[in-house]
Parts: structure tokens; sequence; C-alpha cells
């Protein structure tokens, strides 16, 4: 038993550390980590446009943004590589709000971007988010966003992982942009009324596909009815074959 305890713990130092290593972050306190001055005037531009009532971002005003709340960089460029903003929704009223500042195009390292479980009053995903080139991580879920979603989303070639899920209103008028995303792994549209996609049914776009590298983990089906509002689709890449596809039909009154 002390033995397997012991392999227990090596394992998860290992799993930790490739983590740690993948995303090049320090944890926030690292003595490495040097703020840099335009990234700091960057998240402090975005603080700015943001509605925060509880004032969780309270710590966003010392000299070292690399110690703020939701914030990581680079343990020895200080790069921003991490702003994660995510809220959890069985905690009281700690949600953000208001508007996004495109002042986060001048994060340009930036990997990992969460602004999940907040209440930004229907506002329309900025298009400008399809510019941050570096994203591996995007996570806009249950966050209020309205309208249409934007297809400049589809240039995030890096792009690992995308939940745009359970949102008041959001659609789409097209899913082509989805292509575009090449590295794709997990991929949660739960709620997003596709009614208006009609030209992803089309027979053409059977052949698009989502993959790693040019290995296909996900190719888009073909669906022959229209009444498809909801498109959920979960990939766990073990190995190539290793894969779920999820397809949920939803009452459009649901939508209401």
């Amino acid at each position: 038993m002390e033995l397997y305890m012991r392999g227990l713990v090596v394992l998860s130092l290992y799993f930790l550390f490739t983590l740690a290593t993948k995303f090049g972050c320090c944890d926030g306190h690292g003595s490495k980590a040097l703020c840099r001055e335009e990234e700091r005037e960057a998240l402090l531009s975005f603080k700015r446009s943001i509605h925060d009532p509880s004032n969780r971002l309270s710590s966003w005003a010392s000299e070292e943004c690399c110690n703020w709340e939701g914030v990581r960089c680079h343990n020895t460029t200080g790069h921003v590589l991490k702003l994660n903003l995510g809220w959890d929704l069985y905690q009281y009223d700690g949600s953000l709000g208001g508007e996004i500042s495109s002042s986060l195009l001048d994060l340009k390292h930036l990997q990992y971007l969460d602004l999940s479980c907040n209440n930004f009053g229907s506002l329309h995903i900025p298009k400008f988010l399809g510019s941050l080139s570096n994203l591996r991580y995007l996570n806009l879920s249950t966050a209020g966003f309205g309208g249409v979603i934007p297809h400049q989303l589809g240039n995030l070639s890096k792009l690992h992982y995308l939940d745009i899920g359970n949102s008041d209103s959001l659609n789409v008028e097209d899913l082509e942009w989805i292509s575009g995303l090449t590295f794709l792994e997990f991929l949660d549209m739960t709620n997003v009324n596709l009614s208006k996609a009609s030209n992803w049914l089309q027979e053409s776009l059977v052949s698009s596909q989502l993959g790693f590298g040019h290995d296909p983990l996900l190719q888009l089906i073909y669906l022959t009815t229209k009444s498809l509002v909801v498109f959920q689709v979960y990939i766990h890449p073990i190995s190539i074959s290793a894969q779920t596809i999820s397809l949920i039909h939803c009452p459009q009154s649901l939508l209401m």
C-alpha cells in the first residue's frame, strides 16, 4: 500500500508538472515573473470596461500584474499567458459584466481565456477575439452572451478547446468557420440556435474536418434535419479512434 501511495504521488506531481510546462506559467507568486508594462496597461484598460460589483479584481492595482487575481505569466519572460476570470455559479454574487475591451489584443502571447459563468447581459461576442492568434483555450460558456457567433473565431487556428454553450440567445448563420479550427479537441455549443445554419446541412460540407494537426479526430457529418438547434460535441482524444460525438435535439421553445 505504501508503495502504491508513493507511486500515486509521483504520478500526480508529474501530471501537474506537465500542465505547468504546457502553459509555461508561473503560479502568480514566483519571483521570476516580471510584469510587462504594456501588458499591465492592457489589463487595466480591460478592467476599466468591466462591471465588477463584488470587487473581484481588487488585486489589480499593484505594480506586479503577474500576481493579480486570475492572471498567470510566463515564468521567465513575464508575458501574460492566462486570464482566468470564470466564476463559480454556486458562489454568491461575484459575476462580472460590462464590456470587453479590445485592449486584450495587446496580450499577444495569451493562450488561455476564461470568462465563463459571468453576466454580460446579451453582449455580442467581440469579433476581435478571433485575432488572439495564440489562444489554445477559450471558454465563454454561461456568460450571458447573445447575438450571432462571429465567424472570426474560425481564425483561432491554434485553439484546442472552445466552449460557447449555455448562453442566453446565441445563434449562428453558418458553421463553415469551424473548419478552420484544425487543432480543436473540445467543442461545446449547447443551446446555441443552429436553425439558420442551413449551409452546414448541405452535402458539400460532409467532408469538412476538425482534427489534431493533419490527423482528423472529428469529421462533421451530414445532418438530414433542419430542426437541429443544439449541437454538442465532446472529444477526449486518447488515440485517433477514441472519440465521442453527441448531437442533441432541443425544442425551439426552450430558446425563446
